[in-house]
């Protein structure tokens, strides 16, 4: 698995994915891209905002 970030004006996700992101403000939230739009991990609301960097998630 991939510790390397991503920016996201380079490369995206697959859809549907979670992975983990770094917003603007620097904040780390898992997140999932559905379209143009990027959804907290279950789905529940989308955030106002692009994330700067995404990679594969990480686990424990």
């Amino acid at each position: 698995m991939s510790e390397q970030w991503t920016r996201t004006s380079t490369s995206l996700p697959a859809e549907g994915v979670v992975v983990d992101t770094i917003g603007p403000a620097g904040v780390a939230q898992p997140l999932k891209r559905m379209g143009s739009l990027w959804f907290f991990a279950d789905g529940s609301m989308y955030v106002y905002y692009t994330p700067a960097y995404w990679r594969q998630r990480q686990h424990d």
